[in-house]
């Protein structure tokens, strides 16, 4: 699998500038966002996004309101959940919303690079299945010589 597409959400800039550095040095591709809002803006303009890593505590849009926007517009992409303030009741609710995962800050960038990698495999996979759907449903419908 080639290295994700992600896009790094948080209020705290000195943070998500180490690490978009610390995630470029291992050829990451990484695009960030300040705030919640930012984040739903550029990824309109970044459909082919494989993961969101997307702060909980923000000024303005929190990050579980951000979670149920984002998956509205992209409902394949995955979202790793951050938080220096975790409750097991948040990270509860993080996931039955379709956050992937739930990460504490501080956290060792090698864990954040292994959950990113599992979730852009998850987006891989079900991207795989939704194709070979569509090809068993145009075969159904037309026959194997019409689809090439």
């Amino acid at each position: 699998m080639t290295a994700p597409f992600i896009m790094l959400v948080d209020d705290e800039v000195s943070f998500v500038k180490t690490v978009a550095k610390r995630l470029a040095k291992r050829n990451i591709k990484t695009i960030t966002a300040f705030s919640a809002e930012e984040g739903l803006e550029k990824l309109k303009e970044n459909q082919d996004l494989d993961v969101i890593v997307l702060d909980v505590k923000m000024p303005g849009m929190n990050g579980i309101d951000a979670l149920k926007e984002i998956k509205a517009v992209s409902p394949l992409v995955e979202v790793i959940m951050l938080t220096g303030h975790a409750t097991i009741e948040l990270a509860v609710d993080a996931m039955k919303l379709g956050a992937h995962d739930f990460l504490m800050k501080p956290f060792e960038i090698e864990e954040l690079v292994l959950k990113m990698q599992e979730a852009a495999e998850k987006k891989q996979q079900h991207e795989e299945r939704i194709e070979k759907a569509k090809k068993e449903e145009i075969l159904a419908k037309y026959g194997p010589f019409y689809y090439t």
